[in-house]
C-alpha cells in the first residue's frame, strides 16, 4: 500500500497472534497461513528463537498459525507488556501505525499507550519532526501538546493521522526490538493498523534491520469450513533452496522522478503471456520512463494487479478476442476492472488459458487457469487485473491474488526477490 500509489479494491487479510512458546531452530520467523472469514478470531502461534544469530540474518525469530480472508493482517505483539495489534503487512508502503486508544475502537483492537511502559511519544523537536521530511505524504506538524503530528494519505482515499511515537515489538522473552518509530493514528479509516515492510528508513524492515521475509499465500476457497494454510517467514526461509531470483532495480536518491517510488521492490518485468500467447507489449511499458511512470512492483497490500494503459488495454484487447461475447458490459469492479463476467467462470477460464507475468532470467509468475477469474460476489467473476490510471497511479503493481501458490521472498540485503511455486494451502 504505497502512500498515494496504493490500490486498495480488496484487502487480503492475514490474521495472526502469537502465543508464546520457547523453541529452538534456524532463524526464521514462521508463520503458516489459514483462510477464514474475517469475522473469526482464532489463532494459533508458537515462537523459535535462537540466541546467536548470524550477522547477515535477522535477530528475530518465531513461528505463528495465522488466518487468510482478503487482506494480509499480522497481530504483532507491541508495548510493554505486549497487547496485540493487528496490523496490514504492507510491502508497498514505509510508515508503520498502531490504532491507538479511542472510544471508536472497541479496546481489545486498539492499543493503550497508558497501559505500556515502554510508550515514549515524539516532541516536536526530534529530527523526523521537520517540515521538509520526505518521508510522509503530507509534512509533519507540531501540535497544540507540543508532540510531532502525522498525517499519511493512501491512494484509495484511506488516510490515517495522530502522533509519531516510540515503542517495541515483543517476539519473546529474549526477542524484542530496540523502540521503533511507529504513527500512533487517533484518527483513520481503517480498523486496523499498517506494517510498513519497504525500503524505506522508516520502515519495519529498515528500522528492525530484517535482512529477508517471505510468504506463501493460498488461494482462497469458496467452500464454508475449508481453512487453507500457508506460511510466512521472517529471516531465512528453509525452502529457499528451489527459489528464482531477480534483481531489484534501485534507484538513487538523486534520480528524483515525479511519478516513481524509489523504495518499492521494483522487478524487472519484460512481458505478459495469455494462454500460448506473448503479448506485443514493448518491455519498456514495465520499466520506468524518464518521469518515473511503468515501473513494476510486488505489492502485498493490493489485491488486484494493476497496470498501466499500455499494457492494461493489449490485455484487453486479448481477453475481448478470446471471450469478448461473454463480458459484463458496463460493469467495473472496484473503479477499475472491467473484465468481468457473470457467466460459466469455469469455461470462461478454460478459454482464456494460463496467465503469466514473464519477468528477467527466466523468471515467471504463472497463474493458472483455474484461477485467472476472482469471484467478486453476485455471480460475477473478474479478471484480476485493473488499470492503474483509474487509481491515479502511474505504476504496474503485481497483487498478491496473482502471488498465490507461490513462495515470494524479498532478500532486502541481496537486493531481490525470489520466487517459487508452492501448494500453500498444504504446508506444514
Amino acid at each position: 500500500m504505497s502512500p498515494i500509489t496504493k490500490p486498495n479494491p480488496l484487502f487480503f487479510f492475514f490474521l495472526i497472534l502469537f502465543n508464546y512458546a520457547s523453541l529452538s531452530s534456524s532463524l526464521s520467523l514462521h508463520l503458516p497461513l489459514k483462510s477464514i472469514p474475517l469475522s473469526s478470531t482464532t489463532f494459533e502461534t508458537s515462537l523459535i528463537s535462537r540466541k546467536n544469530p548470524s550477522p547477515s540474518s535477522s535477530p528475530y525469530n518465531f513461528r505463528s498459525r495465522f488466518k487468510y480472508s482478503m487482506a494480509l493482517i499480522i497481530s504483532l505483539p507491541i508495548g510493554t507488556p505486549p497487547q496485540a495489534q493487528q496490523m496490514v503487512l504492507d510491502t508497498g508502503s514505509q510508515l508503520s501505525w498502531i490504532q491507538c486508544h479511542r472510544k471508536k475502537l472497541p479496546p481489545k483492537t486498539s492499543f493503550d499507550p497508558s497501559l505500556s511502559s515502554s510508550f515514549s511519544t515524539l516532541p516536536c523537536s526530534h529530527p523526523l519532526c521537520k517540515p521538509r521530511i520526505p518521508d510522509f505524504t503530507l509534512p509533519t506538524s507540531c501540535d497544540s501538546n507540543r508532540l510531532c503530528h502525522y498525517s499519511y494519505f493512501y491512494a484509495d482515499g484511506t488516510f490515517a493521522e495522530g502522533n509519531l511515537v516510540k515503542e517495541k515489538i515483543t517476539f519473546s522473552n529474549t526477542e524484542i526490538t530496540p523502540p521503533l518509530i511507529l504513527g500512533c493514528a487517533t484518527e483513520s479509516t481503517e480498523d486496523r493498523g499498517i506494517l510498513g515492510m519497504n525500503r524505506g528508513r522508516l520502515s519495519f524492515v529498515s528500522q528492525a534491520k530484517v535482512s529477508k521475509f517471505s510468504y506463501c499465500i493460498p488461494p482462497r476457497s469458496n467452500r464454508p469450513g475449508f481453512i487453507p494454510t500457508g506460511s510466512f517467514y521472517l529471516g531465512d526461509n528453509p525452502n529457499s533452496k528451489g527459489f528464482k531470483y531477480v534483481s531489484l532495480l534501485t534507484f538513487p536518491d538523486s534520480q528524483r522522478m515525479p511519478n516513481l517510488d524509489p523504495l518499492a521492490y521494483t522487478v524487472p518485468m519484460i512481458g505478459i503471456r495469455i494462454g500460448q500467447k506473448r503479448l506485443n507489449i514493448s518491455g519498456s511499458v514495465f520499466r520506468p520512463d524518464a518521469g518515473g511512470s511503468g515501473q513494476t512492483m510486488v505489492d502485498s497490500g493490493s489485491e488486484f494487479t494493476h497496470l498501466v494503459d499500455a499494457a492494461y488495454d493489449k490485455v484487453r484487447e486479448e481477453i475481448v478476442r478470446i471471450v469478448g461475447p461473454r463480458l459484463k458490459k458496463g460493469y467495473v469492479y472496484g473503479g477499475t476492472a472491467d473484465m468481468c463476467f457473470s457467466g460459466n467462470a469455469i469455461e470462461i477460464q478454460r478459454r482464456i488459458g494460463d496467465l503469466v507475468f514473464e519477468l528477467s532470467r527466466g523468471v515467471e509468475i504463472l497463474v493458472s487457469k483455474e484461477r485467472v477469474l476472482i469471484n467478486v460476489g453476485g455471480g460475477i467473476h473478474c479478471v484480476g487485473i485493473g488499470r492503474s490510471s483509474m487509481l491515479g497511479a502511474a505504476s504496474n503493481i503485481i497483487g498478491n491474488v496473482h502471488q498465490q501458490n507461490l513462495w515470494v521472498e524479498f532478500d532486502v540485503t541481496n537486493r531481490r526477490v525470489g520466487f517459487a511455486k508452492a501448494d500453500c494451502s498444504r504446508l506444514p
